[in-house]
């Protein structure tokens, strides 16, 4: 299993796999002819990437790279799905009378990783000796270790210095976006609420105001999110407000140090990642379930960590968040990360605090396993229809109409 860095990435929102990915597929493509360019450019978008690739700004991440080179041509096919992934690009260099000087095909796997038939961003520097949770407890009750120290057996030197950076940003981000108001960009007309909600959270008392400020963190991120601004993949960038605000309101509530926040990112990124590895963190691939379950998942799997869980009561409110995440279906509105991912961000953040509590109320012994979790949600995303996989073809994206 990777490095938990791959977990965590930092760029512009609103999709890692729609924006970050083919982004930084353009730049590698470009970087094949050094100070010399073609006449120019042709990029092809098929299946999930093509049917809302306008919402997510696919079109602007490429443009943005290619066109000061040269002029660029985007084509959209949405009904030409690959068998390798349904997020494919095919990008072509051509001479002055049109023809193919060099063409590359590649494909958009989720969480901002690229992969194709020669290579695989997820699947590389193979650090960890197990992929799967149950052999990681095993591992950890062995050596007497938590998850966090675990990591830090076996992961990169550098991945605490990455995930004080995380930090860092997630924090930033909650806090630029409690800042900020206005229309969400896209032409849903989506006003941001992050702050709105901050403000009437801080009038109720107890349990109310907590579920609303969490509810505003979530917000906050989620909605600098869809407006293309940083955010941190956690494991994707449609489900990254969920992390953020889980962590945000406890530092803020419990007063937890930075490096208790850093210990709490490397468990949730070791839960994320045997989900990547054992099935997939992609929309489009699996559905929400993979995106905004997994991100309730590793939520609940840092605040009981946080809250002195043990590693079966850890495994416990990770298994539980995403169960209950299963069969969810990624239809996104005009193809934008704003309806309904913004408030399901919102409500994932809540349901892994639940999540945790339920957990620590138990003796972290339970009949179905995070593994098993996993593998059924691999085998749900497989047996949902492709209108419900972050085409907007199905769901919310056909049955919600606009009002002129």
């Amino acid at each position: 299993m990777e490095s938990i860095k791959t977990i965590y990435k930092i760029g512009h929102g609103p999709s890692s796999s729609h924006t970050m990915a083919p982004r930084r597929a353009t730049e590698m493509f470009l970087e094949r002819f050094g100070n010399g360019a073609p006449a120019s450019f042709r990029v092809t978008l098929y299946g999930s990437l093509a049917a809302t690739g306008k919402g997510h700004m696919t079109d602007v991440a490429i443009l943005d790279v290619l066109k000061p080179v040269a002029p660029t041509q985007i084509l959209w096919e949405p009904t030409i799905v690959p068998e390798f992934h349904t997020n494919g690009m095919l990008f072509e260099a051509l001479d002055t009378e049109g023809q193919v000087l060099d063409s590359w095909k590649v494909y958009s796997i989720g969480g901002g990783s690229l992969a194709n038939e020669s290579f695989d961003e997820s699947r590389n520097e193979q650090i960890y000796p197990h992929h799967r949770m149950e052999d990681i407890i095993d591992y950890c009750n062995k050596e007497r270790i938590p998850f966090w120290e675990y990591v830090e057996r076996f992961d990169d030197p550098s991945v605490w210095e990455h995930l004080e950076h995380v930090w860092k940003v997630m924090r930033d981000a909650v806090e630029r976006g409690l800042a900020d108001d206005g229309i969400l960009p896209g032409g849903l007309n989506l006003r941001r609420k992050a702050g709105e909600y901050f403000v009437r959270a801080k009038g109720y008392r107890s349990n109310v105001s907590t579920r609303g400020l969490v509810y505003s963190y979530a917000l906050a991120v989620s909605e600098e999110n869809a407006s293309g601004h940083v955010v941190v993949t956690a494991p994707t960038c449609g489900s990254s407000g969920v992390m953020p605000a889980v962590l945000y309101h406890l530092q803020q509530s419990r007063e937890f140090p930075d490096k208790m926040i850093h210990r709490a990112l490397a468990t949730a990124g070791l839960f994320g990642n045997v989900a990547r590895t054992n099935a997939s963190i992609s929309g489009a691939e699996v559905g929400c379930q993979g995106e905004v379950g997994v991100a309730c998942s590793m939520a609940a799997a840092a605040a009981n960590q946080l809250f002195g869980g043990s590693l079966n009561q850890i495994e416990y409110a990770a298994e539980m968040a995403l169960e209950h995440h299963l069969g969810l279906t990624c239809d996104p509105v005009c193809g934008l990360v704003q309806i309904p991912c913004i408030e399901r961000n919102a409500f994932a953040a809540a349901r892994a605090l639940d999540s945790n509590t339920y957990s620590a109320f138990s003796n972290g012994f339970h009949r179905v396993t995070f593994d098993q979790v996993v593998e059924v949600m691999k085998q749900t995303g497989h047996d949902l229809p492709s209108l419900y996989k972050e085409t907007s073809e199905g769901g919310l994206a056909t049955n919600y109409c606009l009002i002129p």
